[in-house]
């Protein structure tokens, strides 16, 4: 189905389970554009979308090379007035190695916040979705002002981020990139706010996806189970959830919003933090 003019924009990076979920609960009314490093996830993707009517175009793009992003932000800018972008695209310690944790996770993350901003207007929101992750590794504050403030061709240059891990230093290697992710989000806040935007971030907790499927086959996987068992609400997540969250964060109801992460894990952390309470 061709775009339709007049639309506005919903930019999805990420066309997996959580990216589709959230095509599906905003789309509605406006062009969706996603982009993948998958172009046969993107088929399907787009064949789903689609088939329920609505309006897709789509790009093949890795998040990891900011040349790719800038070429996708502008494509999706050429389309028309983007309301929102939602990056869910990311990689997880069961399947990848500290390297590409980094490089996909945390520089892409950083990638999109830096080629979307030049194409935002007011009323734009951006969210990138982060993890629980993040909320249960304490950094030192030089690493943190790093990951918030270096340039980004400097990111995954320090003494503290190890490129080298795999099993367990990669899932270390996660947590510590997308504590990155929130940090980084907050640390754009002021200048999306400069032209009348805002960036946020969700962290899932352990969500229903493929992604999360291959975390709990792998070795280690009994952590997340034991920490569904201690959760405040005793279930996985659905993708359903988190695009509940992305969209509250897209309205205008969040419009004093910016710079936050907002977790979304069923009182995993609660429950992990508190565990007599």
């Amino acid at each position: 189905m061709a775009q339709v003019a007049g639309r506005n924009v919903l930019a999805i990076i990420g066309a997996g389970g959580m990216g589709l979920a959230i095509a599906r609960r905003l789309g509605s009314g406006r062009n969706i554009f996603l982009a993948d490093y998958s172009r046969a996830m993107l088929d399907k993707a787009e064949q789903s979308l689609r088939s329920e009517g609505h309006t897709v175009s789509s790009i093949s793009m890795d998040v990891s090379s900011y040349d790719a992003v800038h070429k996708a932000a502008q494509a999706a800018a050429a389309l028309g007035p983007i309301d929102a972008i939602v990056h869910t695209a990311g990689v997880a310690p069961g399947s990848s190695n500290s390297r590409q944790i980094f490089t996909i996770d945390l520089l892409g993350t950083a990638n999109v916040i830096d080629a979307f901003l030049p194409v935002v207007s007011h009323g734009t929101s951006l969210v990138c979705i982060a993890s629980m992750a993040g909320n249960m590794i304490p950094l030192s504050p030089e690493l943190e002002n790093h990951f918030a403030t270096a340039p980004r061709g400097q990111l995954l240059q320090h003494k503290d981020i190890d490129l080298s891990g795999e099993g367990a230093a990669a899932g270390m290697a996660y947590a510590v990139a997308k504590r990155g992710n929130q940090l980084r989000v907050q640390a754009a806040a002021v200048a999306y706010g400069k032209k009348g935007a805002r960036v946020n971030s969700v962290s899932p907790g352990v969500i229903l996806t493929g992604l999360a499927q291959a975390q709990l086959d792998a070795p280690g996987g009994e952590g997340m189970r034991a920490m569904i068992a201690m959760s405040a609400m005793k279930r996985m997540g659905t993708p359903d959830d988190i695009a509940n969250a992305v969209a509250f964060l897209a309205s205008r109801e969040s419009s004093f919003i910016s710079g936050v992460d907002l977790l979304v894990d069923g009182g995993a952390v609660a429950g992990r933090k508190w565990p007599g309470a």
